[in-house]
């Protein structure tokens, strides 16, 4: 079983492991939308969230609107609370409970936004290290966010500076939704699992990786 053959893992948090109800999506981006002017339907809330494939770019475009300025405002009319207490863990996810293996999350999430989620879904215990993603940490596909979460649950060398696990270390697998996932795990030396929340014809394209599922379900 897939499962079984990793010695490490490695997971994203947002879109892989847990999500956010969808009305929750729908009432933030309104609130951004009143403030630029912007009247954001229910599908350009959902595509302006999720980013998949180029639709968030095609919304911004289509009201004028430079990114900074929305990913600004966004931040802003968001509260990590209120967000917390709108998501939801998937169901498939609670195999990383028991895994008999280091485990760590490298997400882009940063931390005022991770932090209340792994107490209100009560699994912080599931991970041995907590990576959020920083212009100075990296951001996938960069490897350094995977390679720091090897460090700290000691699977990589402090010292190594080749880029990847060593040739004679642990087999290690980082799990993810997005193609950012799998590039950050293959430039990192690791194998990719990628999970398909939402259909290959609503993300526009399919992603590679090592295994493709749909559920983890299917790693057993």
């Amino acid at each position: 079983m897939v499962a079984h053959e990793y010695d490490v893992w490695l997971l994203d948090l947002d879109g892989t492991l847990v999500d956010v109800e969808r009305s929750y999506v729908h009432d933030v981006c309104g609130r951004v939308g009143d403030r630029l002017d912007a009247p954001f339907s229910d599908a350009e809330a959902e595509a302006l969230w999720y980013g998949l494939g180029d639709r968030r770019r095609r919304v911004l475009e289509r009201y004028g609107l430079a990114p900074d300025l929305f990913w600004d405002t966004f931040h802003e009319e968001e509260d990590p609370r209120a967000r917390a207490g709108a998501t939801y863990l998937h169901d498939d996810a609670a195999f990383v409970g028991d895994l008999d293996a280091p485990v760590a999350l490298v997400t882009h999430c940063q931390p005022y936004l991770t932090e209340p989620v792994l107490d209100r879904l009560d699994i912080r215990d599931w991970f041995d290290a907590v990576v959020c993603c920083t212009d100075e940490v990296g951001w996938k596909p960069d490897p350094a966010p995977v390679e720091r979460a090897l460090r700290e649950v000691g699977a990589l060398d402090p010292v190594a500076t080749d880029g990847g696990r060593p040739a004679d270390g642990p087999r290690g697998v980082l799990a993810g939704d997005r193609a950012a996932d799998v590039g950050a795990a293959w430039n990192a030396g690791l194998d990719a699992i990628h999970v398909e929340r939402h259909g290959h014809d609503r993300r526009g394209q399919c992603v590679l990786g090592d295994h493709r599922v749909e559920s983890f379900d299917h790693l057993f």
